[in-house]
């Protein structure tokens, strides 16, 4: 199944990132190994970031979430993950 998370950056996620980008970015690429990931990128007004990934479940997605740097560091404010359907491009 996919999944999006969406999280959105309190007021010192800038300052944050530059600390915690490592692991995050450590995590996306064990996803991408695993060809879990989809795509994966920060919002161009710099307001949080999107990732849209594999997991088995909801419950395994959101564990996954939970773990990340940005959501337990501090960089998101808010997060949400939610089903994805992908329409396109067709797989």
């Amino acid at each position: 199944m996919k999944f999006v998370m969406i999280g959105l950056d309190g007021p010192d996620g800038a300052e944050l990132r530059k600390h915690l980008r490592p692991s995050h970015l450590e995590r996306l690429e064990k996803l991408t190994a695993e060809k879990k990931l989809i795509l994966a990128g920060p919002f161009g007004d710099k307001s949080g970031s999107l990732i849209v990934f594999e997991a088995g479940s909801l419950e395994e997605a959101v564990a996954w979430g939970e773990a990340d740097p940005y959501v337990s560091g501090g960089v998101f404010s808010r997060y949400e993950i939610k089903p994805f359907t992908q329409v396109f491009p067709k797989e």
